[in-house]
């Protein structure tokens, strides 16, 4: 055999090269998609968890209620703002690429986390510091506008159309580990600083992690091709490229698919929010937990979700996303009251109905990943998915905690939350009846996947 022959590859090698490029290429999309969806809940959860002392450093008075109450209100603001956010990203992520719109939205996100660590308090600067406080994050509500919804189109596109479930819960994964490290790091803070230090100033290290969060999202993403999908529009010449148009388009042809998401996410965000993002607060203000053990039970609880997330996530892709949101959302509907009746009675009780309801909300989260990018076409995938995301999550996600908070002191029922998460159900379920499925579903060309496209076999 001639050195030329040695040297040289036979067909199956060659798909096997291929085919391992290819499993490389994905897994460094999965973790560039992950990476960025982590540093953006790691800052909610941190904002979350260390609401109480935010809410005295920036908005000091005689009651302590008072002062959560405005530091979760300021943790509404920047939900108020991603639907603008949304309308400014969605359709440059759909005319530039995904790619470069989520390489952006990274470095402003983790920028204003970082300069809320630095932000000098009310004791120091007077008024300015929550003007100041409330700018960042109009500045965070701003770049998530285009962060999420990107994340997942990024991630879906990438993902083969039998195991999208599969690999979109690593997305999710990002989001409870962000929420996880977030409570821990707020966690571990208290424990090696006396109350008064993380009252002054301990509480501000958790955001400072921000900054090298943000450069390493940055870096995976600045590394990576923008999808194939989105490569195969802009090949074919089907890409828009005039603002106006899209809107007019999705108004026009696209807005029960825009309805259909937002009925959606109106059950996972208030569910989110109101489980995760809430619950160290409620446990502390209304169960008289401690601020250690409320985030204790709600790091075991998103470390058990956390390990399930795959479980779910490729369980999607053999019965289908719509099966697992039934069991969900009626399973979160009949257990919400006795859960939230069981929390009140002691830490221990409170760690069950807290796992309970974290197990009945991950075949959700698990999969949205895979399931809301397949709900709109591929030209006006981003567009589509971060308006309809956003503007349900600004008006019914990120209002959550203020708003149960607001209804706890309003009525004195403790079990309010319970009653929040359910009403959430019943919209959703509306939504789910009239929603294709897609597992399996290819997510190429500009028709409506589950509709226009079929599974293939």
């Amino acid at each position: 055999m001639s050195a030329r022959q040695d040297m040289s590859f036979q067909p199956e090698q060659i798909a096997g090269v291929v085919a391992v490029s290819e499993r490389q290429t994905l897994r460094r999309a999965i973790a560039a998609s992950a990476i960025g969806n982590a540093a953006e809940w790691f800052d909610y959860g941190v904002y979350a968890y260390a609401a109480v002392y935010i809410g005295r450093a920036f908005f000091p008075s005689d009651n302590p209620a008072a002062s959560t109450l405005s530091g979760l209100l300021v943790f509404a603001v920047s939900f108020l703002i991603r639907p603008l956010g949304g309308l400014v990203w969605g359709p440059l992520g759909d005319r530039l690429g995904r790619q470069k719109i989520l390489a952006s939205t990274i470095v402003l996100m983790a920028g204003a986390t970082f300069c809320v660590g630095v932000l000098p308090g009310y004791a120091t600067i007077g008024i300015l510091a929550p003007i100041g406080l409330i700018v960042l994050r109009v500045i965070q509500g701003f770049s998530t506008g285009g962060e999420y919804g990107g994340a997942a189109t990024f991630m879906a596109e990438y993902a083969p159309d039998r195991k999208r479930g599969l690999c979109g819960s690593f997305l999710e994964f990002g989001t409870l580990a962000g929420f996880t490290f977030g409570a821990l790091l707020v966690l571990v803070t208290e424990v090696i600083t006396r109350p008064a230090a993380m009252a002054q100033w301990g509480w501000r290290l958790p955001f400072l992690i921000a900054a090298p969060l943000g450069l390493v999202g940055l870096y995976l993403r600045s590394k990576l091709a923008d999808t194939p999908v989105f490569r195969e529009l802009q090949q074919a010449g089907e890409i828009e490229q005039e603002t106006k148009k899209q809107f007019r388009e999705l108004a026009r042809y696209w807005r029960l698919l825009l309805l259909m998401m937002m009925g959606l996410v109106v059950t996972l965000n208030v569910t989110h929010y109101t489980l995760l993002a809430y619950m160290p607060t409620y446990l502390q203000g209304e169960i008289g937990l401690t601020s250690n053990k409320a985030l204790l039970l709600v790091i075991i609880g998103q470390l058990i979700m956390m390990t399930l997330l795959p479980f779910f996530g490729a369980l999607s892709d053999r019965v289908g996303r719509k099966v697992l949101w039934w069991v969900s959302i009626v399973g979160m509907f009949v257990l919400a009251i006795p859960m939230y009746q069981l929390m009140a009675r002691g830490f221990a009780f409170s760690v069950i109905g807290f796992v309970v309801l974290g197990l009945l909300y991950a075949p959700q989260l698990s999969t949205i990943s895979a399931m809301f990018p397949a709900m709109f076409p591929a030209h006006i995938r981003y567009a589509g998915f971060a308006i309809a995301y956003n503007l349900s999550t600004s008006l019914f996600g990120g209002t959550a905690p203020a708003a149960n908070q607001f209804l706890i002191n309003l009525t004195g029922d403790k079990v309010v939350p319970a009653y929040y998460m359910m009403a959430a159900c019943i919209v959703g379920a509306i939504a789910l009846s009239v929603v294709p499925e897609t597992r399996g579903c290819s997510l190429r060309g500009c028709g409506v996947p589950g509709v226009d496209t079929s599974a293939s076999p």
